[in-house]
């Protein structure tokens, strides 16, 4: 009796080890009556702390999009697409795309014209998928169930069984994106400041203000309300903008085809003015009737004051302007142009005021001069650099591979080349002055820039370049994903030291190893070669998992392991293909379903072999199925991961 209750305690001690089933998700679902012919089916999930759900809009080879399938009858017709709320849209670096997902909660509503006036049962089935800091779950399908009329009915999900682990929560909040959203347009206001339409308004201004203040108070009083009355001007654009465009357009901008070339055009003009080509500018007729208002004195005078600097430095600042409200507008979020507006309009109201309200302080500012022209070109230069980002999302979500990876880098070299040999006097451009010497401000800004172009070298040959990943196309959207001069067996040792490939493997790109995806395969070459098998429950939405490829799998002191020391199985959880005729079985988890695909067949056999279901899930057996060692989940600590696998794999030698 002991010997059993031992054994128990045992197998209880070692399941809760790595036992992971994660039900993050609570679905509801009721009916709201619009007319009658007409309801809202209305879709409520309450999302656990932490955890994300993705939009039914996510650009294609990203995570698995919730998506919502209704049994059609002749008693309804859906009416229109199924809605959702806004969200939040980010930029994600290991996608390289920008995706909406939801957290705490999210609503989604259908709404069917009914075609019946007897009451009808309406079902359908919901997929989805969720993940952490840490963890990815599998795509995950849920019954729907709805009354017409109804009351609400609650959607049967599985209980958890397992409580969540506290994990840090993701830094991507809307708080956030808004607050990037401000700093960087803080700091193009100072950089529109330095630009030679605005600088030299500068002491103009202040004799304004000199001349019409009759004392030094009077002279604060009149600066404050300039300031306060470009920040006006500035964020009514932004409004403007918000208002025009709608939370929803806003949302689609990141992934709209038409939207990114349209913005990459738009900055490529921006570009080719800064650069000398011409001039942008607002028609001088404007001006002459905001200079008229400008004379009237008092609150009003100032205002128009403000608009005729707006106006008549449009040729300096609209670009600029031109480009934060693309990418204000990008982030997703209704109110970013506004932040955005704000942020620029304090920082260029700021110094006016400042040096209006006190102007001797102009003593020490240096004399306008070729330099202004230089940063205006240096703007241009980021301007072009910017606007091949737009194109390259145009690109990614048509799949078109124009813009590779290789020939996206190869572009941003030549730009920042020419930025470099400009600051070192080598190109001049029309409006730039007689050059006699560099300054040690220019130089040390070209030297600045020739490093960064070299750093960007290595990419072509697939260096991953972290300072800037949010910027090329991710590594495996690649002329050459396995790296410049690799062959697929080339490159470095591999499981297999022959030229040809064991049967049903397939090298892994961009590390180059050997890995199968189908079990029996795989376990049938560790035996052959007698090496530990490592399964490797992964997604090709999976996040994390890809992070771990990325940022683990590539160092030297893990890549030799996964090359030389274990057979690879990666099992893909969200594999869409369908399973063969004949294959399909019956699903043990939900009973009276069929398992169709592949992911999903997956998916189960690590549910009910290990308890877990989210991604990535290590798992390091024997010959035999037995685990050398408990699995483990999400290891972004390398020397930790190295641990783990020398543990396994010594086990397996003993």
């Amino acid at each position: 009796m002991k010997k059993i209750l031992s054994l128990l305690s045992f197998l209880l001690i070692f399941t809760a080890s790595y036992a992971q089933i994660y039900d993050p998700v609570q679905w509801s679902t009721s009916v709201e009556k619009i007319s009658d012919t007409e309801y809202d089916l209305i879709v409520k999930a309450t999302i656990e702390a932490k955890w994300h759900l993705y939009s039914q809009n996510v650009p294609e080879d990203g995570p698995i999009p919730t998506s919502f399938n209704f049994e059609k009858t002749d008693k309804f017709e859906l009416v229109g697409e199924t809605i959702e709320e806004e969200g939040h849209t980010v930029m994600d670096p290991v996608f390289n795309m920008e995706i909406k997902y939801f957290e705490n909660r999210a609503t989604f509503k259908q709404r069917i014209k009914v075609l019946s006036k007897d009451s009808q049962k309406i079902v359908g089935e919901l997929e989805f998928m969720v993940c952490d800091d840490t963890n990815c779950l599998p795509p995950t399908f849920v019954d729907l169930e709805f009354d017409i009329p109804g009351e609400k009915v609650a959607v049967a999900v599985a209980d958890s069984k397992e409580t969540v682990t506290p994990i840090k929560k993701k830094d991507t909040s809307t708080n956030k994106s808004l607050l990037t959203i401000f700093i960087i347009a803080f700091f193009s206001g100072f950089a529109a400041l330095l630009t030679p339409c605005v600088f030299p308004m500068i002491p103009m201004t202040v004799s304004f203000f000199t001349k019409q203040s009759k004392s030094k108070a009077a002279g604060i009083k009149n600066a404050i309300i300039y300031g306060a009355s470009i920040v006006i001007i500035y964020v009514l654009l932004g409004i403007i903008v918000s208002a025009v465009f709608g939370a929803d357009a806003l949302n689609a901008l990141s992934t709209n085809v038409w939207f990114n070339i349209i913005f990459f055009l738009l900055l490529l003009v921006f570009a080719v003015s800064f650069l000398g080509a011409f001039e942008i500018t607002l028609p001088s007729s404007w001006g002459t009737k905001v200079d008229a208002q400008a004379d009237r004195g008092g609150i009003i005078g100032i205002f128009f004051m403000a608009l005729a600097l707006a106006i008549v430095s449009f040729s300096c600042t609209g670009p600029i302007v031109g480009t934060l409200l693309v990418e204000a507008a990008a982030g997703g979020s209704q109110i970013g142009p506004i932040v955005g507006m704000l942020g620029f309009s304090l920082a260029l109201a700021i110094p006016f005021a400042l040096f209006a309200a006190f102007p001797g302080w102009l003593n020490s500012l240096p004399k306008s001069g070729g330099w202004l022209n230089t940063v205006k070109v240096v703007l241009g230069f980021l301007e072009l650099a910017l606007a091949f980002k737009f194109l390259s999302n145009a690109d990614l979500v048509l799949q078109l591979h124009w813009l590779e990876r290789e020939v996206f880098l190869a572009i941003w070299i030549a730009i920042f080349g020419a930025l470099a040999f400009y600051l070192f006097g080598k190109i001049q451009l029309p409006h730039d002055s007689p050059l006699t010497h560099i300054s040690v401000g220019r130089l040390s800004l070209g030297l600045v820039v020739l490093s960064f172009t070299i750093y960007m070298i290595p990419g072509l040959w697939g260096a991953p370049l972290n300072l800037i990943s949010a910027f090329p196309p991710a590594q495996h959207y690649s002329e050459s994903p396995y790296g410049v001069g690799f062959t697929k067996l080339g490159g470095g040792t591999s499981t297999n030291n022959h030229e040809e490939l064991p049967e049903g493997a397939h090298v892994m790109a961009p590390h180059n190893i050997i890995a199968f995806n189908d079990y029996e395969l795989g376990l049938a070459y560790a035996k052959k070669v007698n090496k530990p098998v490592m399964i490797d429950f992964t997604g090709h939405a999976c996040v994390n998992c890809r992070k771990m490829e990325q940022n683990v799998w590539a160092k030297d002191k893990i890549l030799p392991i996964l090359k030389n020391d274990i057979v690879l199985i990666s099992l893909y959880v969200d594999d869409k293909r369908k399973l063969e005729d004949g294959e399909e079985i019956e699903s043990k988890l939900r009973p009276g379903k069929k398992l169709k695909y592949i992911g999903q067949k997956w998916s189960e056999f690590q549910t009910i072999r290990y308890q877990a279901n989210a991604q990535p899930f290590y798992v390091l057996m024997d010959h035999n199925e037995e685990n050398l060692i408990d699995p483990a989940g999400y290891t972004p600590d390398v020397d930790e991961y190295h641990d783990w696998l020398k543990q396994g794999i010594s086990k397996f030698k003993k």
